[in-house]
């Protein structure tokens, strides 16, 4: 079995290393038969955009080694479906100088420490070029711009030491940020007249610096340094053969791609390039076939599938092989959310916090396993997704957390029906809701209900309880877990008692117990039920008190020496309970 690569994203690494590779090189053949002069593609994180930028510069790069001379490519496409797509293709391989730019770095705390962790990706790109320093075919001040630009850091370090105030600093980092916001078309040139050919320029996150910079308050400094970083590298540059863009999103109120003719759009929803980042149904059963894990297919499925790109189904590449890895390991692992862990939730929980009663009701319905229409369009609006609800819905549906199952035109509005795409994406949504859930329920004052409990009203805790469940949504309706864990997060700050789970009194155990800790006071029995229907609370009620007295909790309780113990049966459906009282 080969090695799976986790947290590789380098294209040779796979090769190099011989790890498992799902071979993605037909891109190549799509890329100059279907690609535009700059062509964005936008698709959710952990897709594998960042690996097939790779592979495209090792396929395109006329690649040198640190004395000049050029690397062989074809050792890293032998054997891949790229080598059958002809002369016409073949003969571009190794052929292009290649800039391959990550915007990702530039997700910091302010636009001084942003800018400067961009001009070192971009220096780093100089320094990868290095080799067309010495060369008599650049013009010598091309050539004196390019020293310039390198050595930056090295220049800028000694610069720092000068600057006291903050003013001094926002006006240092402005120029600095002027100085590179063209370096991208510098090195274009200087790349051109060494190797006498155009260059293809490849840009990945592009929209991690503009998301983060709106979320911490320096968005217009840092749209003003992109917009000037893409005009100049793919409108006005004539050095340019074609570039190749990733992000999650397409933003388009900062009109960083104004008057950019020659872009081609490639969301989730375009019907071309849908198979080339994430797995597809065959894709998935080779990977699981080669690696003895077949009997897991439809677990996989449900868990990671569901993904519609274009015309293509496709499942969450990442979250497919840490399967596959955890698993080669052990066998009997459950199956987890790996994607929560890599991916920013942040939206979702704001949603949740912010909702109102319409938000409300949709993602019950969501979650429950529905559907929900909405007007849908690609362009997002970081400044509106609070303001207007569509640009929410659409945020959640092009960066992954939902799924297009149909589409219809109505009064030129694209209206698309929505779903969540798999068990993997619904645990999401519903963890980030019980978080909310609790967090709402700590702001909320408990007095009404620990004196309910005290003066043994069934009515006055049935309806703290009810009412205190119409905030919460549907999808936990059916889980004892959460009606247990719901109740008892309500006890630990019930004055004088310290509330215990699951605990051994009489012939079994106790759902929850407040134990007092004054000698005179009486202890509180809780034994839970959960119902499906309405029709069975009595029930279910009735089920709850015969368990306590069958199971004697309240002769243990005494047994332990307590004074007395009050017993509580109460029944759950949905975001109702019914109470009743045992009193010895």
């Amino acid at each position: 079995m080969k090695k799976i690569g986790i947290g590789y994203e380098n294209y040779k690494d796979f090769v190099d290393d011989g790890l498992y590779y799902v071979d993605k090189t037909l891109l190549v053949r799509d890329i100059v038969k279907e690609g535009g002069k700059v062509t964005l593609f936008t698709r959710p994180r952990r897709f594998g955009k960042t690996l097939a930028l790779s592979m495209l510069q090792t396929f395109f790069e006329e690649e040198r080694d640190f004395d000049g001379r050029i690397i062989d490519k074809m050792p890293y496409f032998k054997g891949k479906k790229i080598m059958s797509c002809g002369q016409d293709i073949l003969s571009k391989m190794g052929q292009y100088p290649v800039i391959n730019l990550s915007l990702k770095s530039a997700a910091q705390a302010d636009f001084y420490t942003s800018i400067l962790k961009l001009r070192d990706e971009i220096v780093r790109e100089f320094i990868r070029h290095n080799y067309v320093e010495q060369s008599e075919e650049i013009d010598e001040n091309v050539r004196n711009i390019f020293v310039d630009l390198k050595k930056g850091p090295a220049d800028w370090a000694e610069k720092e030491k000068t600057l006291k105030t903050k003013e001094e600093k926002d006006e240092s980092i402005k120029t600095e940020a002027g100085r590179y916001s063209t370096s991208i078309r510098t090195l274009s040139e200087v790349l051109k007249a060494y190797h006498k050919k155009n260059v293809i320029i490849l840009i990945d996150e592009y929209d991690v610096p503009l998301e983060n910079a709106y979320r911490l308050g320096f968005y217009d400094e840092m749209i003003g340094f992109v917009r000037s970083l893409f005009e100049s590298a793919l409108k006005t540059n004539n050095s340019l053969e074609l570039a190749v863009i990733t992000g999650c999103l397409r933003i388009s109120k900062e009109s960083i791609f104004t008057g950019l003719n020659n872009l081609a759009m490639n969301s989730i929803r375009a019907v071309n390039f849908g198979e080339y980042f994430g797995f597809t149904q065959a894709e998935t059963d080779e990977l699981l076939k080669d690696y003895n894990l077949s009997d897991d297919a439809e677990l996989v499925r449900d868990w990671y599938d569901g993904y519609l790109f274009g015309n293509s189904e496709v499942y969450n590449p990442w979250s497919v092989t840490k399967y596959v890895y955890d698993h080669v390991l052990d066998p009997s692992r459950l199956p987890e959310a790996y994607w929560s862990n890599t991916s920013s939730n942040s939206i979702i929980k704001d949603m949740i916090e912010n909702a109102d009663e319409s938000v409300k009701v949709n993602l019950d319905t969501l979650v429950s396993g529905g559907n929900v229409e909405k007007v849908v369009h690609e362009d997002i609006m970081y400044g509106d997704i609070y303001d207007n609800e569509d640009n929410l819905w659409n945020f959640l549906y092009f960066t992954g957390y939902m799924k297009k199952v149909s589409e219809r035109l109505q009064d030129d509005n694209i209206y698309m029906t929505l779903t969540i795409p798999n068990k993997e994406v619904r645990s999401i949504y519903k963890n980030q809701i019980k978080q909310w859930f609790e967090n709402r329920i700590k702001e909320i004052d408990y007095t009404k209900f620990y004196d309910a409990i005290i003066k043994k009203n069934s009515k006055g805790i049935e309806d703290f309880l009810s009412g205190l469940l119409s905030k919460s949504i549907s999808c936990f309706d059916s889980e004892e877990s959460f009606y247990h864990g719901f109740f008892l997060s309500l006890l630990y700050w019930m004055p004088g008692y310290t509330p215990k789970s699951n605990r051994e009194e009489g012939n079994g155990r106790t759902d929850i117990v407040l134990y007092p800790k004054r000698p005179r006071d009486p202890a509180y029995i809780f034994e839970l039920k959960i119902r499906k229907k309405f029709s069975e609370m009595e029930d279910g009620l009735e089920e709850a008190l015969n368990q306590i007295v069958e199971k004697k909790y309240v002769e243990g309780i005494l047994d332990d020496g307590y004074i007395g113990a009050v017993s509580y049966g109460i029944c759950f459906c949905k975001k109702s309970c019914l109470v009743g009282i045992l009193d010895k």
